[in-house]
């Protein structure tokens, strides 16, 4: 039996499907044409495209599917789930306020009937299930949806936007059957279950497999993301930290504009493997940088004209390089210091992902810092995450669908 998982990132789409063992079979990506200009169609097209690529000695086997999107990512749909007017994306200035982004998407929904507001993930389940207006409890988060209570906040939305609003089911969840016309053009098990899904961020966490409090995951990208998993419940929305539920746990975390995009600034990427391996990592620079690439900070300061602060500049890259890799350190530990601060459970290990997470150097660099264990994760792949999501779908299989056409 086999489990595919499909991640919808920030620059392209990829796949990935697992057997019952864990252990991935297949993986495939689509890059998309112009990201800074998603549509639904460009989604589409992705999501056909990966199918199409299923090796056919899988598809008669695979028996469940979940999504991963970017968190905050939203559209208006009519009753049919078909997209009315542009999505606002996760990076729009009103990404954070849920009212300010449905009264935008109403402005600028068209002609047509907004019937549902659906989250990028919900979009895409809907295509491959026909079931519209169903989301999970991570993508509602940013849309105003109260993870204690298990409902909507209140004051956020008139009684009318109510109505546009999804009903809410834990990630994973089996919402029915893919569409038979899916099912018959790609050959795929008819029986194979399309369920809730997720964030891309938390698809990433799931990837790393790690259930005990006091885990976390550093994520090295372009930016330098924490997530830490606790039994308290943690919220500051004034430093953009925010609790998902995770079964019984809550995954806490925020996010620093520090990150690889600073040192790919300076660096081409053969200067940062080359330059890594002549620091001495147990020997500190003293040099006490703030590494970003322009003012502003988010976590765990939260200052919109914090400065960077990379002066002295030493003529010696290498020296330069550490000096940099001490800083971004350094931003880390003070990122879980402040979550703990905020009532997380104290930190215990931390499980990399990201193309940092390759670098042997920065990783002593960091474990020195965090006084934990600091190990690259097994598997760092969204795509990977939501394959294991897949997996652990109810065992009771649904009867395909009698007249629907997908596809």
């Amino acid at each position: 039996m086999y489990y595919l998982g499909l991640d919808f990132g920030t620059s392209g789409a990829r796949a990935a499907i697992i057997d019952s063992a864990r252990t991935e079979v297949w993986s495939g990506s689509f890059a998309y044409p112009s990201p800074e200009n998603q549509t639904p169609a460009v989604w589409d097209t992705a999501l056909l495209e990966l199918l199409g690529r299923i090796p056919a000695t899988l598809k008669p086997e695979l028996q469940a599917i979940a999504i991963d999107g970017t968190s905050g990512t939203v559209l208006l749909s009519d009753i049919d789930g078909r997209a009315l007017g542009p999505v606002l994306l996760y990076r729009h200035p009103l990404a954070a306020d849920p009212a300010a982004k449905l009264h935008w998407l109403k402005h600028h929904c068209g002609h047509g009937k907004p019937a549902h507001l659906l989250h990028q993930v919900d979009y895409l389940n809907a295509r491959l299930s026909g079931i519209v207006g169903i989301s999970d409890y991570h993508n509602a988060l940013k849309s105003g949806y109260d993870v204690r209570e298990m409902a909507w906040r209140k004051g956020i939305y008139s009684v009318d936007e109510m109505a546009l609003l999804p009903r809410i089911v834990a990630p994973g969840t089996p919402l029915g059957n893919l569409q038979r016309g899916f099912s018959r053009r790609y050959a795929i098990n008819p029986r194979c279950l399309v369920c809730s899904g997720t964030t891309d961020s938390i698809a990433a966490f799931l990837a790393a497999d790690t259930v005990t409090p006091g885990d976390a995951v550093t994520s090295l990208g372009s930016t330098l993301a924490v997530k830490l998993l606790s039994t308290t419940y943690v919220e500051a929305p004034e430093l953009g930290v925010y609790s998902h539920k995770y079964g019984d746990l809550w995954l806490t975390g925020g996010a620093s504009n520090s990150g690889g995009a600073v040192l790919r600034h300076y660096f081409s990427e053969t200067e940062l493997v080359e330059y890594s391996k002549l620091i001495d990592p147990e020997t500190d620079t003293g040099l006490d940088y703030y590494p970003l690439l322009r003012p502003g900070e988010r976590f765990p300061v939260n200052d919109p004209e914090f400065l960077p602060r990379m002066e002295p500049r030493p003529e010696n890259k290498v020296l330069w390089l550490q000096g940099l890799l001490e800083g971004m350190a350094e931003i880390e530990r003070q990122a879980y210091a402040r979550l703990v601060e905020l009532g997380a459970t104290t930190l215990k290990t931390v499980l990399t992902s990201g193309g940092g997470s390759k670098n042997r150097v920065w990783q002593i660099l960091r474990q020195r810092r965090l006084g934990v264990p600091v190990a690259p994760a097994i598997h760092t792949d969204a795509a990977y995450g939501a394959a294991l999501l897949a997996s652990r779908h109810s065992p009771e299989r649904l009867a395909p669908p009698a007249a629907s056409q997908g596809g």
